[in-house]
């Protein structure tokens, strides 16, 4: 079986320089922990956990952490070693490549024992900058349209810079009945930074044509993810089936399989390559392939070998 692959398939920009990041603090030693999972890819996150960074899911975790820290800084105190000891007994903690909320950051930094470093792709955090910019307002915050999946890691960072209110859907037409309902209100359009840039224009048309105030737009949305959404539709329209590499909690990678799937053609999202079926594949002669941007290259090679040999 033939297979045609994406060229960006795999790691995208973000998830490299946060990846990077984590193996110099494991180089480094000592206690190294993130604060979430660095991206979301469970082959990833496992490897890390075997080299002992420990994933940390909330604020009370990493405090329940570090209650060691406290009794042996105390038990050293009175032998007068506290500068020695207090450089041994530190987390470093990296923050998630999906960014966190605006709280917990500042929450965070202020912990004794934790040396708090930021891994967030630098698209988000230009967007959560611009967020926090343009929702500021003159006279009262203005009201921000968050085009994404709600509850999702950077979506929920997002959203916490907002000044104002803020309304998240991942439907266009719940946020445009939103605006027109608010009329009198300044809007602030902004997307999570892996979603549909198609979508999002249709939005800002919508908004732009029919609102009497002129909505601020924020072009959030990364370039990386048009680019590999456009190559994989490419290739979708020059196989029988495709193949969509990816941790089946990456937003990424889940819409990546869905557009492709709304171009009418087979369709498979797998984590690994143990997932595919030979079965489905028996009566394809020409398969796409492409993966999420926190899918390691590995996990992409394994499966286009896999592919060719059927």
């Amino acid at each position: 079986m033939k297979v045609i692959r994406s060229e960006r398939a795999g790691f995208c920009m973000g998830v490299a320089l946060a990846l990077n990041k984590l193996d110099k603090l494991v180089e480094k030693g000592g206690h190294v922990g993130t604060f979430g999972p660095i991206i979301h890819n469970p082959f990833v996150l496992e490897e890390y956990a075997q080299k002992g960074v420990r994933c940390f899911g909330s604020v009370q975790a990493v405090k329940e952490a570090l209650e060691p820290f406290y009794v042996f800084s105390e038990t050293i105190n009175a032998n007068g070693e506290e500068k020695k000891k207090e450089e041994q007994l530190r987390l470093n903690l990296l923050i998630r490549a999906h960014g966190i909320p605006h709280s917990t950051e500042s929450f965070l930094r202020n912990l004794p024992h934790i040396c708090l470093m930021d891994a967030t792709c630098p698209r988000v955090k230009e967007a959560q900058n611009a967020i926090s910019h343009a929702t500021q307002g003159e006279n009262a915050p203005h009201t921000l349209l968050l085009f994404g999946d709600a509850n999702h890691p950077e979506v929920d960072g997002l959203v916490s810079y907002a000044k104002g209110k803020y309304i998240i859907s991942p439907d266009p037409d719940k946020l445009i009945a939103y605006a027109k309902n608010k009329a009198s209100e300044q809007v602030v359009l902004a997307a999570q930074t892996t979603q549909d840039r198609a979508v999002f224009e249709s939005i800002k048309k919508e908004l732009c044509a029919s609102l009497p105030i002129t909505p601020i737009i924020l072009e959030t949305i990364c370039d990386a993810t048009k680019l590999r959404q456009d190559e994989a539709v490419a290739i979708a329209e020059t196989v029988e089936a495709m193949v969509v590499v990816g941790g089946k909690e990456s937003g990424n990678t889940k819409r990546l399989a869905e557009l492709v799937f709304s171009k009418n053609i087979p369709t498979v999202l797998v984590e690994s390559a143990d997932e595919l079926e030979r079965e489905f594949f028996k009566s394809f002669k020409k398969v796409g392939l492409t993966a999420g941007a926190s899918t390691p290259k590995r996990l992409v090679d394994e499966a286009e070998k896999l592919l060719t040999s059927w």
